[in-house]
């Protein structure tokens, strides 16, 4: 009962929050407390009376604040004479200074007036955080933004785009100098709202809806089944709810068209399934059915919902199961199609989620080259000749996917590549990337195998 009326307490409190405060909170869970950005803004947005316009706010502060992170850590060089002690002081600092910066339309007095009054708001008793507060950002507006020598390349962009080291430098190596500045470039820019139209369902109908209810769609430039909003919310909406649509990258939706699928006959295993939102695509395009793997139950449950709410729950099965140990449930030759669409570093995802940039590491592709090899190996045996098996990742890196594919076709002679198109796509190899300075859309790869018969 204490705990209940502790949390009830919690949330009258966040109701009357301001956007700056939830920001600020936020950013301490975060930077901090190791917490993931998306679910620590949503919760603290649901419990608040924000309009729309200042959850648009503290969305694009949290976010702002985050992908910028060593660009604003840098400016504070030369400005902090003492030790900063207190745990929300950092971050205050880092989000004011994204503000001054970025947030053209706020003024420099409204941005010191707020931070202020966060300062004092957070702030233990008898704290003179707002007195630091105050002074460096003062000092920063006088002294304005810096950045390294160019000369040093590295840490040049490094910091600029505020990206780490090792990456700028994998990227470079691997991609180019021209193609990683346009790729740094572009993950700092805001990530589209992108929707898929179920293929239930008539798409100029549902497209004429969004028109009418103010989101200015557009057609994706990538697939025929997305469209782009210009603003969120679409969740809440009728369309939503009734699943005439779904929330997806337009990147993401391409990974279900790469398949030929057989109407009458297709059953399909969706290896690494949750959330779902591949799952109910491929069950929106077969009259068989999918059985979607997860290693955990509770995350099943949310591809059970996903499978309600878009009207194909009679085709989707769920299994919890580690996907390396399918063949201890499922025959050899049992299934036409296989995808898998396996756990990654998502590198391809640095946009949609910025923090991922600086949690890790070359030997974190590597390790999980491992795990994607063996759920590739393990599941191989489970397709039938002449079965398609998709492999993707929301990964740009080499080691995930070039590499991946080599090794499973050494391992595996009796598969090749095969060539695919997309309804605005295609590939003759067998193998796509889609980079995240295209179009602004997530980064992502597909590799299509086939099984000799």
């Amino acid at each position: 009962m204490v705990r209940a009326a502790n949390l009830n307490q919690e949330k009258k409190l966040s109701i009357n929050k301001s956007a700056r405060a939830i920001s600020l909170e936020t950013l301490i869970r975060v930077l901090a407390d190791g917490s993931y950005s998306n679910i620590s803004l949503n919760n603290s947005l649901q419990h608040s009376s924000l309009s729309l316009t200042d959850q648009n706010l503290a969305t694009r502060i949290v976010y702002g604040t985050i992908q910028y992170r060593l660009f604003l850590e840098y400016q504070l060089k030369g400005l902090v004479r003492t030790k900063i002690t207190e745990k929300y002081l950092k971050p205050l600092l880092l989000m004011s200074l994204y503000q001054i910066i970025f947030l053209d339309k706020v003024p420099n007095r409204a941005v010191l007036d707020e931070a202020n009054k966060l300062a004092k708001q957070f702030g233990r008793h008898h704290s003179s955080g707002y007195r630091i507060i105050n002074g460096i950002l003062r000092s920063f507006i006088r002294r304005g933004v810096i950045l390294p020598d160019k000369k040093d390349r590295i840490r040049y962009l490094s910091i600029k785009e505020s990206v780490p080291e090792w990456l700028v430098n994998y990227f470079i190596n691997n991609f180019g100098i021209k193609k990683t500045e346009s790729v740094l470039t572009s993950i700092n820019q805001p990530a589209k709202n992108s929707v898929r139209i179920s293929s239930l369902v008539d798409s100029k109908q549902v497209f004429a809806k969004l028109k009418a209810d103010g989101y200015e769609p557009q057609w994706s430039n990538l697939s025929t089944h997305d469209v782009v909003l210009n603003h969120g919310g679409i969740s809440q909406s009728d369309l939503f709810k009734q699943g005439k649509l779904t929330i997806q990258d337009e990147a993401a939706s391409l990974v279900v068209e790469a398949f030929n699928f057989d109407q009458e006959a297709d059953h399909v295993l969706d290896a690494c399934s949750a959330p779902g939102g591949k799952t109910v695509q491929i069950a929106e395009n077969i009259k068989g059915d999918v059985i979607a793997l997860d290693i955990h139950e509770k995350k099943l449950n949310l591809v059970r919902e996903n499978a309600r709410r878009m009207h194909v729950e009679d085709r989707v099965k769920t299994k919890a199961c580690d996907a390396r140990k399918a063949p201890e449930i499922f025959k050899p030759g049992e299934f036409s199609k296989i995808l898998v669409d396996a756990p990654c570093s998502g590198l391809g995802l640095l946009r949609r989620k910025p923090e991922i940039r600086y949690t890790k590491s070359l030997q974190d592709l590597r390790n999980l080259q491992k795990i994607q090899l063996a759920i590739l190996n393990s599941v191989s045996s489970l397709l039938k000749e002449q079965g398609e098996l998709v492999y993707s990742t929301c990964s740009i890196s080499i080691e995930e996917n070039e590499q991946v594919v080599k090794q499973f076709l050494r391992q595996h002679p009796s598969y090749k590549l095969e060539p695919f198109k997309l309804s605005k796509l295609e590939s003759e190899t067998g193998m796509l990337k889609v980079m995240p300075d295209l179009d602004g859309n997530d980064g992502f790869f597909i590799a299509k195998f086939k099984l000799r018969g």
